[in-house]
């Protein structure tokens, strides 16, 4: 069995970090999503990994390259536009082949990994396996009308959902899912929907078997859902203590603090990772919060939030929360009159002063 997985899109949901970073490769508990995806289908037994890639960029192929380094070995498929997920399943056609394989959006995450819906697949004979969760705004999915526990229709992101379920981004399939994506036409948004496809082998009568997610799944397509899913995973680390916290400084529950890093009076409360490098002085850093190398946090506290790589965050009278960082961002108090309040903002950014 192989692995397709998406890695493409242009994130217009996640801007201004999308802007000049690859939204799959944005940190959540200081690792890329899409290193979630790999080592997902790695742990499935999985090997030779197919993965979308927009046309004019090679950002995820510079940070995995032939996926050696993951014990895995990988083949980019370059899409020319962003045509639909149906789509990225047919110009895979050549890379997969006619064995079944799982189609995996890069951009998901969720808890213990895909080996048991692949046996799912297998022990029932499907042609088509998808996974489904319960939601509470499904109508932002591919939702399933369900009867009889058999899936007899599937809508594209639906005005009045038929159920409160969602097909999440993983999907399991034999070959003759290329029958249906080179079957169906454009939607009114002009892509190939993966839900037609779906649609298209109910009709032919071919055998769509279901699994439903019992732990948590996070579709990381806008900033909470990527704040969600830094806690989500952050609630399951475990303790490892490389870099150096001095006698002032308290850490309590459960921390990663990486090799390199200095904590220097401070205050840690878990659970919360930490990356090399970093330096915390006489700050605060709160639960649920993912902190990547070479930052500097000084005289600031924060919280529930995830600050990229080279962050300097100094002198901040009131608590950072819930906040998405890019890297090199720069939060610093002015120090030169008039003391007002600058900005380089990027399209569609957030700031709350108060």
């Amino acid at each position: 069995m192989k692995a397709l997985i998406t890695a493409g899109g242009h994130g217009t949901r996640l801007r201004p970090i999308t802007h000049t970073q690859n939204k799959h490769l944005i940190p959540i508990a200081n690792k890329p999503i899409l290193n979630y995806a790999l080592e997902y289908v790695k742990e499935a037994g999985i090997r030779q990994v197919g993965i979308i890639t927009n046309k004019d960029s090679s950002e995820v192929s510079r940070v995995y390259g032939d996926g050696r380094r993951m014990g895995l070995s990988i083949t980019y498929i370059p899409q020319e536009s962003p045509s639909g997920l149906a789509d990225c399943v047919r110009i895979a056609e050549p890379f997969l082949g006619t064995e079944p394989f799982v189609f995996y959006l890069g951009d998901n995450i969720i808890v213990g990994g895909i080996k048991r819906f692949i046996n799912e697949f297998n022990s029932n004979k499907s042609n088509c396996h998808l996974v489904l969760a319960k939601v509470p705004d499904p109508e932002r999915f591919g939702v399933p009308e369900i009867k009889d526990n058999r899936i007899i229709r599937i809508d594209e992101k639906p005005k009045k959902p038929r159920s409160d379920y969602a097909v999440t981004g993983i999907y399991i399939y034999d070959s003759s899912i290329f029958k249906a994506v080179n079957s169906i036409k454009p939607s009114a948004r002009g892509e190939l929907e993966i839900s037609d496809a779906h649609q298209y082998l109910i009709d032919k009568g071919l055998t769509i078997t279901y699994s439903e997610i019992t732990g948590w799944w996070k579709d990381t397509g806008k900033p909470n859902d990527l704040l969600e899913a830094n806690r989500l995973v952050l609630d399951n680390i475990s303790t490892k203590i490389i870099g150096h916290a001095d006698k002032n400084s308290q850490i309590s529950g459960r921390v990663i603090i990486e090799k390199g890093c200095e904590i220097q009076n401070s205050n840690i409360r878990g659970p919360v990772i930490i990356g090399a490098g970093t330096k915390i002085i006489n700050a605060y850093i709160g639960p649920y919060t993912s902190i990547e190398r070479n930052c500097t946090i000084k005289d600031s506290e924060i919280e529930y939030s995830i600050v990229s790589e080279d962050c300097e965050i100094t002198d901040q009278k009131i608590r950072i929360e819930a906040s998405l960082l890019g890297k090199g961002v720069k939060i610093t108090e002015a120090k030169l009159k008039p003391f007002t309040n600058r900005f380089i903002i990027g399209d569609q950014s957030i700031v709350e002063i108060r």
